[in-house]
């Protein structure tokens, strides 16, 4: 069942801006034209869109919070959807690898994720949407992978390289490789050896991603590109269709997507942290250059709200448009037109923030209560 009320008395982040104590009507699942149901007084509070969450893998740490203690993975997937209702996120990637690391990266772990997914999305609110991030040089796995990705229902598909191709090309040990040849269940030198192999075979790899892309593309899958470097990395996954630059690390790289017209997604921990924890581009300046599309949790669920806020106090974004980095800007990268905005006729994913704290006092997705905590909830049930 949805809510069918008037939100009252709360500064109210429209499109254009903030309405001070203005009012939103909420009926049917959508923001409404007209008043409906009765009063909510929210004065002390901002209203404001639900953050619509472009990529995160936060969620790791309830699937698997010890080696081999999750084995009811849907169970999970709920527990992260409470954590992410609990930021005020309404709509949320998550972002699994599909990795020749292994573990919780690993191919057999990714294929339970989706499925948990699959099973969960249906009994929660918020919107859950799994993204695939698959590692290019695993090239046995080419074949059947776009069978896969439509029978887990993936929409988005990102394409990673962590291979350590210039210790690889010296005929160096990686370091910490022993730490992750266990973590993945491998001998150490059945690991080393593996790396080594895709390493050898990496010229085959342009050409087989070339008919990938292709294959993805088919079954209308978003695809992207993750920790472009330079302009040419860019060009590269363009022309393959691979039109969203998550997480480029330099100015050069992400200057060629906002030319190109490719939507840019940086991490919101990066703005939070006040740089890049890989000495990568600093966010905030590629935010101040115009070079941002949408802010990302990346591996917090609380930092877009946070970003957000920081960069309107900064004074380098007013509130519309540093929320439209969490709200709008990530719905439109995704296509989900029906939302990002606080307009009638879209869907009612709401943020109910309060103004004194700036903590999270409830979140409101597809017109249905997903987290509501303290004096706030006193007063919708009044």
């Amino acid at each position: 069942m949805t809510l069918e009320l008037i939100l009252q008395g709360g500064d109210v982040l429209r499109p254009g801006g903030l309405e001070r104590c203005g009012d939103i009507a909420i009926a049917d699942g959508l923001v409404a034209a007209a008043p409906a149901g009765r009063a909510v007084d929210l004065s002390g509070y901002l209203v404001l869109p639900g953050i619509v969450d472009v990529h995160g893998d936060g969620f790791e740490r309830h699937l698997a919070p010890r080696r081999g203690a999750m084995k009811q993975m849907a169970e999970g997937v709920v527990a992260a959807e409470a954590e992410l209702a609990a930021n005020g996120i309404t709509t949320a990637v998550l972002a699994q690898f599909y990795s020749w690391e292994g573990g919780l990266r690993g191919p057999e772990f990714a294929a339970q994720v989706f499925e948990a997914i699959k099973a969960v999305r249906g009994s929660v609110v918020t919107d859950l949407l799994p993204q695939l991030r698959f590692e290019i040089h695993m090239l046995e796995d080419y074949a059947g992978l776009a069978a896969k990705v439509a029978g887990w229902q993936v929409p988005y598909v990102v394409f990673n390289d962590h291979l350590p191709h210039e210790r690889l090309a010296a005929g160096k040990k990686p370091p910490r490789l022993t730490g992750q040849a266990l973590k993945a269940g491998r001998n150490p030198e059945v690991h080393w050896q593996m790396l080594k192999d895709m390493h050898a075979r990496r010229d085959e790899v342009p050409g087989r991603l070339d008919a990938l892309c292709a294959e993805l593309a088919a079954l209308v899958v978003r695809l992207g590109s993750h920790d472009d470097q330079t302009a040419e990395d860019r060009a590269v996954w363009r022309e393959r269709g691979a039109r969203i630059a998550e997480f480029p690390e330099t100015l050069e790289a992400a200057e060629a997507a906002r030319t190109a017209g490719d939507p840019v997604i940086l991490g919101s921990p990066n703005v939070v942290r006040g740089g890049s924890h890989k000495g990568n581009a600093s966010a905030v300046e590629l935010i101040a250059m115009g070079l941002c599309d949408a802010l990302a949790s990346d591996y917090h669920y609380p930092s877009p709200r946070r970003a957000a806020l920081m960069l309107e106090r900064s004074g380098l974004l007013d509130l519309a448009g540093a929320w439209r980095l969490v709200s709008d800007g990530p719905a439109q990268i995704l296509g989900l037109t029906d939302r990002g905005t606080l307009t009638a006729g879209k869907r009612a994913d709401i943020l109910v923030l309060d103004k004194a704290t700036q903590r999270v006092a409830a979140t409101i997705s597809g017109g249905r209560v997903s987290y509501m905590a303290g004096e706030v909830a006193g007063r919708f049930l009044a």
